[in-house]
């Protein structure tokens, strides 16, 4: 009788690094609990001058079993199993991957001839921000003039985490900021004991500052009443010239040494 092939099945037993054929067999295997070669290769299709090595390598990989004899008896190992291995060994290499591309492109990016780019949408906008955030080391700086409709709660749950890990965070925000018609006060919304935020009188652009090397500027069209931003219309300038971002590192520290003189609140 032949089997009825799950695709997404096989899919999944490919991505965990199974030949075709290799997926397939396990697969007619595992709905036979224990079958000899022939018979793996009547149900599955696979040629029986291929169906030897496919199970061969199966063995060798540790998705079934073998009773050698006359003939070989082959059984399938419980698929739990199966995939919890699988699945560490995967995540595992993930993880390293992603280590591995984070370090290069942290290392690289420095030496790229043009260190300033332009950035457009807004999502791209608010993805760019946290992840200066999440590469802040020793401290991060933020003048926040207005924020986009859907930025308050990414934003404040990357800042919050980054003031866990001992990050210090300075911010200088508008007190009356426009999100879905309603008004509010920045400094309300992300008020936590570790992070050091003072109202301020600001334009409407945003600029944040990572470790005093590089920094984002923020921009945007607003409304007739200049106070909500316009869809479609931001833009932001990632900056990586350290020396341009310590002197707006240094010009910050001013803004809000004053900004806590007049403990504006």
């Amino acid at each position: 009788m032949e089997n009825v092939i799950d695709k997404d099945i096989i899919g999944s037993l490919k991505v965990l690094g199974l030949s075709s054929y290799e997926a397939i067999a396990y697969y007619t295997l595992n709905s036979m609990i224990e079958a000899k070669a022939t018979e793996i290769s009547n149900k599955s299709n696979i040629p029986r001058t291929k169906i030897y090595s496919v199970l061969k390598e199966l063995t060798k990989k540790g998705y079934i079993e073998t009773q050698f004899g006359h003939p070989n008896i082959y059984r399938a190992v419980n698929p739990s199993i199966i995939f919890k291995n699988e699945k560490d060994k995967l995540i595992e290499k993930l993880n390293n991957s992603q280590n591995e591309l984070i370090y290069n492109y942290e290392n690289q990016i420095s030496k790229v001839p043009a260190p300033m780019w332009l950035i457009r949408e807004e999502q791209k906008i608010i993805n760019k921000e946290i992840e200066l955030i999440e590469k802040t080391r020793k401290e991060l700086k933020m003048r926040i003039g207005f924020l986009f409709e859907d930025e308050l709660e990414s934003l404040k749950k990357a800042l919050h985490k980054a003031s866990k890990n001992n990050i210090k965070i300075k911010i200088l925000a508008s007190a009356n900021c426009i999100i879905n018609g309603n008004t509010i006060n920045i400094k309300d919304e992300i008020d936590s004991p570790n992070i050091k935020i003072k109202n301020a009188n600001i334009p409407f652009v945003k600029m944040m500052i990572r470790d005093g090397k590089e920094m984002l500027h923020m921009y945007s069209k607003f409304s007739k009443d200049k106070r909500i931003p316009l869809k479609n219309t931001s833009i932001a300038m990632w900056n990586q010239y350290e020396d341009i971002s310590k002197n707006y590192d240094e010009r910050f520290n001013k803004a809000f040494d004053k900004a806590n003189k007049k403990n504006i609140n």
